[in-house]
């Protein structure tokens, strides 16, 4: 019966359920008619260049009409003006809304801008430049409103003011000047002239700070003028004195663009100090006067004409030293058909033609080195075994290569021991060191070229990947701040920001390629000696093997690849690009220094190449983790103590001695025997020297690194490597020149022409034009103008010169020991 009853009134409930929900809805709504009713709407025809005092509360909103005639062919800003008077009006702030055609701004004030870790700035006085929507007759009358209002139900006094920006549009090469603050934004437009399809904005200030940011944006409403909002749309930078900005007329449809800068609230993106932090996080703090003056100048960039020239000037350069080069090969191989002709001319001599097997310098011994050997024989014959000529040249040079190990010399017990007692000796000569067979060394350092070759495949391919993105991300972004350009002379072409920089590291490519020929040439003429059994290339001179020369000339050319590939995106992340292969060419003209005069003893390619990795591995970890961190430059400091101490004694007793358990025993025992039981001299005295010169400039190296721990980890392991490179080459040359050996004069022409061109190539690498080290925007305090045709600056210069001083000193080596190539072994010193 009760289910039944339920089921009988049920449609009774649901209407009576509905009835009053409807009432309530009706009271509802009268109470918020009687409410509105109550707020009172005022609109006022307001007027240009007035200013409007009035107060607002929340029961009235003032709605300010204005209307003015815009012209299609002259463009003026409209400025919307707001200051608070009354205090405390944080807590309930006025909301003005900028209705127009095609735009709203909105905006409250006081005005809260956030900074880092949530900090609050507010601005009582606000200034914001209206969107200009655009106009599709000649003369047209728009009309906007100025909305204000508020939910504080005491009183707020405020004062408005609407006034036009006569100076709104930009002139090219006009400079503008004017003050923005965080609450006061300021842009300004700017037309692509007819003829100009790249313009550079230039935004200069006499103040470090305020930070603040400069961005160019398309002509489109709104416009993003705050510095929570200014990164979302356009190119930006940040500034302190200066910003520059190239613009291409490409990337604008409408043929012109809005310049804004934004003043930001805090410094911290500029490098400058940063606050303290809150006691409460919703803590309002001072920002104090932060206003700003600035001038802002657009440019008309470079034509093409001039990326031409550029282009013609940098490939003109390097040209003329392959003309050069051909020029000085044609001279030489005169000079050798002259000599020639005067040689076997003799009676009883039979002429040959020196065509057959090369230049005549390799087929026929010189007289002139007579005085040379002659002057040296007495003191220079030590342990020279005369061996016939049978048997130098045994075996076949036409065996493989590949069925000769360099460790078959090695294994046999006796050979071990006569190397205990041949390189122990206190006077060595080449001969001494020169034992091994010719093709099992050729074999060994042929090895360094075909492991730097595949190094650099492997390592080029995902730095141009990595790079490529990064410019993508610069171009889809717009946040140059992630490049350390010199944007004061950045010519951008296609999709690359600074096309110049590039393109001048075409001359290690270049110069590189040209060293590789010069090599190979001589590398030619060496076997064709060979094959004919001239004893001037058996017997005499410095041995030559090619493999470390091609190996420099390869890195020459990938340091000329990956510095390229460096410029694309310049940064601290990718600055290992542009050093690594600098290490590796250092490396590499140190081992072939030793070489020289060492062939028997130097480190294999596969040893050399682990030690470069391990270079690099270090800088890597000094560029992430060596910024302040004394416990990283402790380690390194040690490891580099170790690791000279280790390097000076494998030099000075030439490989034969042990790091093994009984090292410290044996090192007591020389020292007693040698420093305490009787003081006596170390035993090879120029190695001594060399040794300790070269411990004192590493020691003091690791002690200015541990006390100073400079930024640049990078520059301080390559200045480290230069360092130790001059020291020894300056070493080679002094003892080449005590032991009574002459210099030729195209190596010293070679080695003053590189003198000078490294000192100006110095010059301009110090002038600093940007530094990762410090923010992007302190970086640009150091941009400089183009130097060069309007289209290199001197970073570009340094990459010229730099080239071409590398491409001298590898000419050096190629070229210093010349003077040899007559003289026997037995009668070369070793140092």
């Amino acid at each position: 019966m009760v289910l039944r009853s339920c089921c009988k009134f049920g449609p009774v409930l649901v209407l009576f359920q509905l009835g009053y929900v409807a009432l309530l809805l009706l009271c509802v709504t009268h109470l918020r008619c009687a409410r509105a009713e109550t707020k009172t709407v005022v609109q006022k025809d307001a007027e240009f260049d007035v200013t409007y005092n009035d107060t607002v509360t929340s029961d009235n909103q003032t709605i300010y009409a204005f209307n003015h005639t815009v012209s299609r062919n002259k463009t003026e800003g409209v400025r919307v003006t707001v200051d608070v008077l009354s205090e405390g009006a944080e807590s309930s702030p006025i909301l003005f809304v900028v209705r127009q055609k095609q735009a709203v701004l909105s905006f409250q004030v006081p005005l809260i801008l956030r900074g880092l870790y949530q900090r609050k700035y507010p601005y009582a006085h606000v200034g914001r430049t209206l969107c200009q929507p655009p106009t599709r007759t000649l003369i047209e009358t728009q009309y906007f409103f100025v909305d204000v209002s508020t939910l504080s139900s005491l009183g707020t006094h405020y004062q408005l003011r609407i006034s036009r920006v006569d100076s709104f549009t930009l002139h090219t090469d006009k400079k503008f000047s004017f003050t923005a603050s965080p609450s006061q934004p300021q842009y300004f437009k700017y037309v692509f002239p007819d003829g100009v399809d790249t313009a550079i904005v230039k935004v200069n200030s006499e103040m470090t700070f305020p930070c603040s940011v400069m961005s160019i944006q398309d002509i489109q409403c709104p416009v993003y003028d705050l510095d929570n909002n200014v990164a979302f749309i356009g190119m930006y930078q940040t500034m302190t004195k200066t910003a520059a900005i190239t613009v291409q007329r490409k990337d604008f449809p409408s043929n012109s663009f809005y310049v804004v800068v934004v003043v930001k609230t805090e410094d911290e993106a500029c490098g400058g100090p940063l606050r303290f932090y809150p006691l409460r996080p919703d803590e309002l703090i001072d920002a104090g006067n932060r206003s700003k003056t600035l001038d802002v100048v657009v440019s008309p960039a470079i034509s093409s004409d001039v990326y031409v020239m550029g282009m013609l000037f940098c490939l003109g350069i390097f040209l003329s030293f392959y003309l050069l080069t051909f020029l000085v090969a044609c001279v030489e191989n005169k000079r050798s058909v002259d000599r020639f002709t005067v040689v076997y001319k003799k009676p009883g001599v039979t002429p040959v033609s020196p065509y057959e097997y090369g230049s005549f310098a390799d087929n026929a011994s010189t007289l002139s080195s007579e005085a040379i050997t002659d002057s040296i024989a007495s003191d220079t014959n030590y342990g020279y075994m005369e061996r016939s000529l049978e048997s130098v040249t045994g075996r076949s040079r036409q065996e493989s290569l590949s069925s000769i190990e360099e460790d078959d010399y090695d294994t046999l017990a006796d050979i071990d021991s006569d190397k205990n007692i041949v390189r122990t000796k206190k006077y060595l000569c080449v001969s001494d060191l020169a034992r091994k067979d010719k093709r099992v060394l050729s074999k060994k350092y042929q090895i360094y070229f075909w492991n730097i070759a595949t190094i650099g495949v492997f390592y080029a391919l995902p730095v141009i990947q990595l790079v490529i993105t990064y410019q993508t991300v610069v171009n889809v972004t717009g946040n140059q701040d992630i490049c350390y350009y010199n944007f004061l002379c950045a010519h951008p072409l296609g999709n690359l920001s600074a096309f110049n920089n590039i393109l001048s590291n075409l001359g290690y490519v270049m110069l590189g390629l040209l060293f590789l020929l010069i090599v190979l040439q001589r590398d030619i003429i060496h076997s064709r000696a060979l094959d004919r059994n001239d004893l001037n290339a058996l017997e005499c001179g410095i041995p030559k093997h090619f493999g470390l020369f091609y190996a420099m000339g390869t890195a020459l050319m990938m340091e000329g690849l990956l510095s390229a590939c460096y410029h694309v995106c310049p940064n601290y992340t990718n600055f290992q690009f542009d050093t690594s292969f600098m290490y590796m060419i250092a490396g590499l003209c140190v081992l072939k220094l030793y070489q020289k005069r060492h062939p028997d003893i130097n480190a294999s390619a596969y040893t050399a190449y682990a030690c470069l990795a391990a270079v690099i591995f270090f800088s890597v970890l000094g560029v992430v983790f060596g910024k302040g961190n004394m416990v990283f430059w402790i380690v390194f400091s040690v490891l580099h103590i170790l690791a000279t101490m280790l390097l000076s004694t494998q030099l000075y007793y030439m490989g034969r001695w042990r790091l093994d358990s009984g090292i410290l025993r044996r090192i007591v025992y020389v020292i007693y025997t040698d420093c305490i039981r009787q003081c006596s001299g170390p035993m090879y005295i120029d190695r001594m020297v060399l040794l300790v010169m070269g411990n004192i400039v590493n020691w003091s190296l690791a002690a200015y690194g541990l006390l100073k721990t400079p930024n640049d980890f990078a520059s301080y392991l390559l200045a480290i490597a230069i360092c130790n490179l001059l020291l020894y080459f300056a070493f080679y040359i002094i003892m080449k020149l005590r032991s009574g050996e002459r210099i030729q004069c195209m190596a010293m022409l070679c080695i003053l022409f590189t003198a000078v061109v490294w000192g100006f190539a110095l010059f301009f690498f110090f002038q600093g034009l940007s530094t990762w080290q410090k923010t992007p925007a302190e970086s640009r305090e150091h941009n400089r103008d183009c130097i060069v045709l309007s289209f290199f600056d001197d970073h570009d210069i340094w990459h010229f010169l730099s080239s071409i001083a590398m491409f001298g000193s590898f000419l050096v080596l190629l070229t210093m020991d010349d003077d040899l190539d007559d003289v026997q072994r037995d009668k070369i010193f070793v140092f």
